[in-house]
């Protein structure tokens, strides 16, 4: 069951509810987005029902829900929603409407490459910098990030070109640290069902980036996004990066059904990333054409100055004419599906 606020909901009134809820042994989960805030409730459905809450100061709506994840199903929210990303002043929407790139390094590996790489990320039109710190990786002996470094060097190169910053956090015990630098955290197809992780970057009071994990069903997925929903967090992208399969052609195999899937049962913005789901150069285009075109709200791509002594990924990086190729892709093709390229916008 769903509690939904009116938009002038007070604090007070939102804490009333919940005791509500409580005092009859149920669980209440607050989430506030930007116009209102949802209450996401756990326990005897009769119980809440005699709590007649639609009466109380401050209620909107009630809603049953009958998905396993509440707060992120559009049940109860059937409109799409778009998230935002980066400061006031230049914020980046990804979302129904528009169609966002992301592009950078895989891995951070030192302040020149990230630098090069950035620049030619926003060059071929990305408007978001992704960049990985910390890196985990299936060898133990292979390139695990720079640490605490990368997100100093992702930082200035972000000040450096005003692209904000979307970096991957793999612990819970470095959240605080990551949230410091980053405008956006991603939780990596690893980390899918780390409960522990998902709950804490819920509560770091940024976007959060979820990749689905190379094994999950799309309930999973969506029931690992309920996680960070549950900590007040609605600015979820959720990411298909495809998923393990039989086929060895291939890194991984793109779901590209689970696009439309997703985007009918979550209201939240659903991105691709074509690097990690062909793990080769010549398929991001072409997977690219497919997201754009089956309705993705955006992409993310791997770009290196020099792939070929890249520590992450190099194979699946691009540059040179590769790049300028997805550059017009991407600047072309989604006005055939009604979008347009996301540009920042001064939200203060």
């Amino acid at each position: 069951m769903v509690v939904v606020m009116s938009p002038g909901a007070t604090d007070e009134q939102i804490a009333h509810v919940v005791s509500r809820v409580e005092g009859v042994g149920g669980d209440a989960f607050v989430s506030k987005g930007v116009e209102r805030a949802i209450i996401g409730l756990v326990g005897d459905i009769e119980s809440f029902h005699h709590l007649n809450l639609r009466a109380l100061p401050g209620v909107a709506d009630v809603y049953r829900i009958s998905d396993p994840y509440k707060l992120v199903s559009r049940q109860h929210h059937p409109q799409r929603s778009t998230v935002w990303v980066g400061p006031a002043d230049q914020q980046v929407p990804i979302g129904p409407g528009t169609f966002t790139f992301i592009a950078g390094p895989c891995a951070v590996e030192s302040a020149e490459q990230t630098l090069a790489a950035a620049r030619m990320a926003k060059s071929a039109g990305a408007t978001l910098l992704r960049g990985g710190a910390y890196k985990p990786r299936t060898s133990p002996y292979a390139f695990q990030g720079l640490g605490e470094e990368g997100l100093e060097i992702l930082s200035s190169v972000r000040a450096a070109t005003g692209l904000p910053l979307v970096t991957e956090v793999v612990d819970a015990r470095d959240v605080d640290v990551v949230a410091e630098h980053a405008d956006m955290l991603q939780v990596g197809t690893r980390n899918m069902a780390n409960f522990g992780l998902l709950q804490a970057v819920g509560s770091a009071g940024k976007p959060v980036l979820l990749k689905r994990g190379m094994t999950a069903t799309i309930e999973e997925w969506l029931m690992a996004a309920e996680y960070i929903a549950q900590r007040g967090n609605l600015h979820i992208v959720l990411c298909e990066r495809g998923i393990r399969t039989f086929e060895p052609a291939t890194r991984n195999t793109l779901d590209i059904s689970a696009i439309p899937v997703v985007q009918a049962a979550s209201h939240l913005p659903v991105i691709v990333d074509p690097s990690h789901a062909g793990g080769r150069k010549d398929l991001v285009v072409p997977l690219t054409r497919a997201a754009i075109g089956v309705g993705a709200d955006g992409v993310i791509v791997d770009v290196h100055p020099n792939p070929e002594v890249a520590l992450c990924d190099g194979p699946q990086a691009l540059l040179g004419n590769d790049l300028r190729e997805l550059a017009q892709v991407v600047r072309r093709l989604p006005a055939a599906v009604d979008r347009s390229p996301a540009v920042p916008a001064n939200r203060a």
